[in-house]
């Protein structure tokens, strides 16, 4: 009888499992995003990588979408790497082709668009924030944990741009996460708080951004919408310096022009960015324990942001040249400009030296 009542029991908890499993995948399913279905990325579909859709919420409720690539033919529990980035990218420019091109070395990726952006959710459109948007690796994580084709203790993330400094974050808050790259980093955080080259680097000076901000918050919610502040400008000024030049040849012509991308077409809010004046992204950069690996081009604009990264983490200061420090390297490749990697345009992207790096990291 004791034999009976306990089959009956396992049993019942056998079939509630298996409920509650199918219940979770058809929630899955169930995605309320519009997700666009054909190839539309700014890059050519690999045949060496399977692709799907795929979607995850992050610890606020907001639902990202992401494209998976895996190697055809893979088995076994792989390694696997989330990737997103640059800021105001989505993930059909440079964030896809680093995840497809990763995937064609063994790992399963994910590229995903972060929260407010893309085909993510996330209300209102074209927000930004130091603390959500490092939640959205994070959550990528917890995504890439659970799939059963991935070995959880084998888990990267690779940040491009603004999106760089979003990793280091979350490499410093997770130890999950063992190894990052960060890639033609900016530290959001710095550029908004002293401007490029700490051109504004005033307590005047900030304050007037301070009440720029508020005045606009001001008239955003008299108008009842957000205004935009535009995208990388278009038509390019014949004045214009070679960094902004240097996006214009990105985000507005055929090398990455994408209609979901803020930097192609209209910006991001203009109160989208207020919070990283005050929340530091780098303040605990110096307490990660797991590998970090900094790309950045030789003549970037933007090199110093690594450069700054390097040495919150190591305590080295460095100035152009390449440097390792424990399991921390700054890589800096020689006659790069910012958006060298962005794309294979130039064959500047070090995918050998990436993958080289998480398959020492992620063993």
């Amino acid at each position: 009888m004791k034999k009976l009542i306990f089959a009956t029991v396992m049993l019942s908890l056998m079939l509630a499992a298996c409920t509650q499993q199918s219940e979770k995948n058809e929630q899955d399913m169930n995605t309320t995003l519009q997700l666009t279905q054909e190839w539309d990325k700014t890059f050519p579909k690999s045949d060496k990588v399977d692709h799907k859709k795929v979607t995850f919420k992050n610890r606020y409720g907001i639902e990202l979408a992401a494209d998976m690539y895996t190697p055809k033919g893979a088995t076994g529990k792989l390694a696997a790497i989330a990737v997103s980035g640059p800021f105001g990218a989505v993930k059909e420019q440079s964030s896809g082709l680093y995840a497809q091109h990763m995937a064609e070395r063994g790992f399963l990726t994910i590229a995903f668009d972060p929260s407010f952006t893309g085909e993510s959710g996330g209300e209102p459109r074209r927000m930004a924030s130091p603390d959500i948007n490092t939640e959205d690796f994070l959550a990528a994580v917890d995504f890439l944990s659970v799939q059963d084709n991935v070995d959880p203790e084998r888990i990267g993330i690779i940040g491009i741009c603004g999106f760089g400094g979003m990793a280091v974050n979350a490499a410093a808050l997770d130890p999950r996460i063992k190894a990052t790259v960060a890639a033609t980093m900016y530290d959001m955080s710095k550029v908004n708080v002293e401007g490029y080259f700490k051109s504004e680097d005033t307590k005047e000076q900030r304050m007037d951004k301070r009440r720029a901000i508020a005045t606009q918050r001001t008239e955003d919610y008299k108008a009842g919408t957000y205004k935009r502040a535009g995208g990388v400008v278009d038509p390019l000024p014949e004045d214009a310096p070679f960094f902004v030049k240097d996006y214009y040849d990105y985000y507005k012509t055929k090398r990455g022009y994408h209609e979901r991308s803020g930097n192609s077409t209209d910006g991001w809010n203009v109160t989208g960015c207020q919070s990283f004046m005050n929340q530091p992204l780098l303040a605990w950069a110096h307490e990660i324990e797991n590998p970090v690996l900094l790309i950045h081009g030789e003549k970037a604009h933007s090199r110093y942001f690594s450069e700054y990264a390097f040495e919150k983490m190591t305590g080295v200061k460095v100035e152009g040249v390449s440097k390792t420090v424990g399991n921390k390297e700054l890589l800096i490749i020689p006659g790069a400009v910012h958006t060298d990697l962005y794309d294979d345009l130039n064959g500047r992207i070090p995918y050998d030296k990436m993958e080289q790096f998480f398959k020492d990291n992620l063993k």
